[in-house]
């Protein structure tokens, strides 16, 4: 009998470590997602706007003619609910840039909590490829 209480309370001590790093390593691969399914995004963008010298109006455009097979669907919300950034005055189309939604609860450390205003921030290495 005593066995088993010794066996079940180191169990439940493993159990106890183990999990909460199992859950924080499922945030953090939805993090990294979320970070690169944006580049991909942008990169669409930017290859859209090359070829057309226009924006996209809405982000379907860019599955419409080809430049992505599907939008992505946002790993935290498991919806397409990107935000849409409008291009700068005096320049054609709706989709200048993209950007996660608010995360009312952001990760400290991701780029969604060193954000102002809990949205994800242009990547210097995205940034530097949109175009004039």
């Amino acid at each position: 009998m005593i066995e088993l209480v010794v066996v079940m309370a180191v169990l439940g001590l493993l159990l106890s470590i183990a999990v909460p790093r199992y859950l924080d390593s499922l945030e953090r691969g939805k993090d990294q997602v979320e970070a690169h399914d944006l580049v991909q995004l942008r990169k669409a963008i930017d290859q859209f706007y090359g070829d057309r010298g226009t924006y996209p109006e809405r982000l379907e455009d860019l599955v419409t003619y080809r430049y992505l097979r599907e939008l992505p669907v946002n790993p935290h919300t498991e919806t397409v609910d990107w935000v849409v950034v409008p291009p700068p005055g005096g320049q054609k189309g709706g989709v200048f840039d993209v950007r996660a939604p608010n995360n009312p609860n952001p990760r400290p450390g991701t780029a969604a909590a060193d954000a102002p205003d809990g949205q994800a921030p242009v990547p210097a290495d995205a940034a530097s490829d949109n175009p004039p």
